[in-house]
């Protein structure tokens, strides 16, 4: 059961940011470090992706883990409360990034995910040198 009211909970949810998080500022900031040159959140593409890196035609979502129902991570918890509300709700959001994924993919870019417990734990340092050398490399990431 929820210990907060029910407008309470929901001031709480739509004050969370849906772009410039701080897991993104931390990828945005490792990739301008090491001199990648991206456009944030690009409207006329599939689900507005997060960083575009146009010269490696790939784009990259940043992910947070409860809202993207990160499967076996610690992060993702779904609620206990409102059960049948969440589960429609991350259902919707796994389907519709996985439409994006591929309408991108159609479309001749590269897609790269990066999820939020990547970036939070002790080793984010070796999970975004992982990252840039998927730009770097042509690859893919899940």
């Amino acid at each position: 059961m929820d210990n907060r009211s029910k407008e309470s909970r929901s001031r709480n949810m739509s004050r969370i940011p849906s772009k410039n998080t701080k897991p993104e500022e931390t990828v945005r900031k490792y990739l301008f470090g090491q001199g990648f040159r991206y456009k944030k959140n690009v409207s006329n593409l599939p689900g507005k992706p997060d960083i575009v890196l146009p010269k490696y035609k790939t784009v990259v979502f940043v992910n947070g883990c409860f809202w993207h129902a990160h499967q076996g991570c610690k992060w993702f918890v779904p609620p206990k409360s409102n059960t049948e509300f969440w589960e429609k709700k991350f259902a919707y959001n796994i389907e519709r990034d996985n439409r994006n994924y591929k309408k991108l993919e159609d479309l001749g870019w590269r897609v790269i995910i990066v999820w939020e417990c990547e970036i939070r734990h002790s080793d984010s340092q070796r999970s975004l040198e992982l990252l840039k050398a998927k730009i770097m490399n042509g690859e893919e990431h899940d």
